[in-house]
């Protein structure tokens, strides 16, 4: 298993060195459902961030939304609406393809335009499709094609790495 706490304390280094470089003025952040949401509550909580936190479903944003169809269990978006000009923390759990962040993106920028969007995961790893990456990572791995990182919470959060069982004969 992972040290989650150890994850969620680099994540945080991270993010506050962001803040101060990047001169970030009462940053509003995002967390995409689910376990980016989870991660987010508690960078919320760990930067004191005063704005309530935004949550994102992409479920309808997704690139292979008409192969897989919608999710019985879509939830709404929760995102202020005075998005325009601001800057964005987006965090999500597990940075892999880029095509779960791209799909955010997207819908961000059908509630405005910020002024710019800083991407932190509580781990990057390696497999990237598209041109994205984040801006700050509690780990970044490098895992075999049989491996899987499986966050599990809200309470208690954890994180485990899972490796998927032998195609049977």
């Amino acid at each position: 298993m992972l040290e989650i706490n150890a994850l969620l304390n680099n994540l945080e280094t991270e993010l506050k060195q962001i803040v101060i470089n990047r001169k970030l003025i009462n940053p509003l952040m995002i967390g995409i459902r689910t376990g980016g949401v989870w991660v987010a509550e508690h960078m919320h909580q760990r930067l004191a961030i005063n704005e309530p936190l935004g949550l994102l479903d992409i479920s309808f944003y997704r690139d292979d939304f008409s192969q897989i169809g919608v999710h019985p269990h879509v939830k709404p978006s929760s995102v202020p609406a005075h998005i325009e000009g601001r800057d964005i923390i987006l965090i999500d759990d597990v940075f892999h393809t880029g095509r779960t962040v791209r799909a955010a993106l997207n819908e961000i920028f059908d509630y405005g335009r910020p002024n710019q969007v800083i991407l932190a995961v509580l781990i990057a790893r390696d497999g990237k499709q598209i041109p994205i990456a984040p801006d700050c990572a509690g780990s970044r791995m490098v895992l075999t094609a049989d491996q899987r990182i499986k966050l599990t919470g809200p309470t208690p959060l954890a994180i485990h790495l899972e490796n998927s069982a032998p195609d049977k004969p």
